[in-house]
């Protein structure tokens, strides 16, 4: 079940998506067309599960190519929906744009709620009654900021969404993928291309994409959930606060999600700030891959790259994953693609699922002491004071990231070195590059005289 908001520019619309989520997910500023991209965001009420659909504001008298592609994008929500909402500005009075919108709501068949926002105390509910000319009923006054009158809202709300099943909780075997990276990189291209349509709007301008934005999609019978995010920059250079919260939010988007895409330019190669970004993705816990996007610009030819025999432009793509390597200890993949073309991007969808099912794949005990006795026999453990270390037992104990615990007979005798040494031999025996896993090494308790 899902209803649509509608509005033009600057109404308030995110701020009472927020107060009826009872969340912080809508971006929020006082400048309008912050929202550009529609989001959707699951909410209940008296028992009803529903999904509200934030849309950018619509102005149907502004012909730049951003403003159609947002009201394209309010079209697609209301398409989607049971239930229009349609908020207007109450202190603004009703505006040309206000009337438009009504128009095209009149002409279609789903229900209409009229909400006058910004009526903030009892003294502005009369502010509401100029609504009524609009021809869509009963005006309900309400305030995003101060919380009056959303109750009745909702109430009108889930009066008219049809009977039948509510939006379900997201399911266990859903795996969240995060497309995250650099603004401008191409991340909204590329789930356009996962998507085969203009879900996100894709602007040559960096900064469209102000929220992330939850899109399912299936591949091959499994159910990915991608996230596009807005694009992530050094702290140094966001001079606005509103950048401040779309780098937020594209961090938070990393800590839900399980796998994270990192998309890069190819044309800059993997920068420090794309390394920066894949770091924050694995601490969150995310099983990460890094996309070279944009690869048809510089003259590489994908499929002979990545094939055994190498090719064109072969060499640069081994010393950008050679520097990754270097940098970044869990050894993420580097993997090329075009947005644009469509090179690579079934691929990409492909790893992001293979990722997945490695961060939840569960190693048996008898294989992982077998893998042990390989790693004592290609280097001996170290030994401190006459002592050696000595790993006696191996079982996985936790997933979504992997968990291992070893026993040794001795924690002391451990040295970093060779801690990395076990990591990175897991690692390349089970698939496990870039995804992040945890190894304890437990000290065996020594039996007391007389046990």
């Amino acid at each position: 079940m899902k209803i649509a908001v509608v509005g033009y520019p600057n109404v308030g619309k995110s701020s009472l998506v927020n107060r009826l989520t009872q969340s912080r997910e809508a971006v929020v500023h006082e400048r309008p067309g912050i929202t550009r991209d529609r989001k959707e965001l699951v909410t209940d009420w008296n028992g009803r599960r529903f999904t509200l659909i934030d849309t950018g504001g619509v102005d149907l008298d502004d012909g730049d190519p951003l403003s159609v592609s947002i009201q394209d994008q309010a079209r697609e929500a209301l398409a989607d929906a049971e239930v229009a909402l349609l908020v207007v500005d109450a202190r603004a009075g009703v505006r040309p744009g206000d009337e438009e919108i009504a128009d095209i709501l009149r002409r279609g068949r789903m229900p209409v709620v009229l909400a006058a926002n910004k009526i903030d105390s009892p003294g502005d509910l009369s502010l509401a009654h100029d609504f009524h000319g609009l021809g869509l009923g009963e005006p309900m006054a309400v305030s995003a900021a101060q919380g009056l009158g959303t109750g009745d809202l909702l109430d009108r709300l889930v009066e008219l969404l049809p009977a039948g099943e509510d939006d379900a909780e997201e399911e266990d075997d859903v795996i969240r993928l995060a497309v995250i990276g650099r603004p401008n990189v191409g991340k909204s291209s590329l789930v356009n291309a996962f998507l085969g349509r203009e879900r996100v709007i894709v602007s040559e301008l960096a900064g469209t994409t102000r929220d992330a934005i939850d899109t399912p999609i299936e591949v091959d019978g499994r159910r990915l959930l991608l996230i596009d995010t807005a694009g992530i920059r050094r702290g140094a250079k966001v001079t606005e606060s509103v950048e401040y919260y779309t780098s937020l939010r594209s961090q938070r988007a990393a800590e839900r999600a399980h796998v994270a895409l990192v998309v890069c330019d190819a044309a800059d190669g993997v920068t420090a700030q794309d390394l920066r970004i894949a770091e924050l993705a694995m601490k969150a816990g995310c099983a990460t891959a890094l996309v070279l996007n944009k690869w048809d610009l510089t003259g590489g030819d994908v499929d002979r790259i990545l094939g055994p025999g190498g090719g064109v432009g072969a060499a640069e793509l081994d010393r950008e994953r050679a520097r990754v390597n270097r940098k970044l200890r869990l050894r993420p993949k580097v993997l090329t693609a075009s947005a644009t073309t469509g090179r690579n991007v079934p691929r990409l969808l492909q790893e992001a699922l293979s990722l997945g099912a490695r961060a939840q794949h569960r190693i048996p005990t008898p294989e992982l002491n077998r893998f042990l006795a390989d790693v004592t026999a290609a280097r001996q453990p170290p030994a401190r004071q006459g002592h050696r270390l000595k790993m006696l037992y191996m079982a996985q104990i936790g997933v979504q990231p992997p968990r291992f615990s070893i026993q040794v007979n001795s924690r002391a005798r451990i040295t970093r070195d060779y801690a990395y040494f076990v990591e990175n031999r897991l690692r390349e025996r089970y698939g496990l590059d870039g995804i992040p896993l945890i190894i304890d090494f437990a000290e065996r308790k020594r039996r007391r005289r007389g046990e």
